[in-house]
């Protein structure tokens, strides 16, 4: 499958559920909010997400919930694994929370645009 609209679209959702992920974290943690500190907390989960998109699953369906679900498996163990190698510590409190909040933004708006094509198509029909 080519460069699509929705390739496109999910791409940039994704790269905006981490940034946001950063964002808040930095923010919920009183850290400095200028972009150079920004992208030092981000960088390592954008590393992971862009592992993932290099697969053939989520670059064919990047949409569906199966890629969503490899999209956090790169986004969560690549990107714990670089911060962890640059902090040189994991707080398991971090990476809990890294799962979840991830979780919601990478998985939660596939769910909701599947449910809205859902919703379109039933009252097409």
């Amino acid at each position: 499958m080519g460069y699509t609209r929705i390739t496109a679209l999910a791409l940039a959702a994704d790269v905006v559920a981490v940034v946001v992920f950063a964002a808040v974290g930095r923010t919920s943690h009183a850290e400095a909010d200028d972009v150079i500190g920004l992208l030092a907390t981000v960088m390592p989960f954008l590393v992971g997400l862009a592992v993932a998109w290099a697969t053939p699953l989520v670059r064919d369906r990047p949409a569906g919930l199966r890629a969503g679900a490899v999209v956090l498996a790169g986004t969560v163990v690549i990107g714990l694994a670089l911060r962890a190698g640059f902090t040189g510590r994991l707080p398991v409190s971090f990476a809990v929370v890294t799962v979840v909040a991830l979780a919601v933004l990478l998985l939660g708006w596939r769910a909701l645009s599947i449910a809205v094509a859902h919703g379109a198509a039933q009252r097409v029909r």
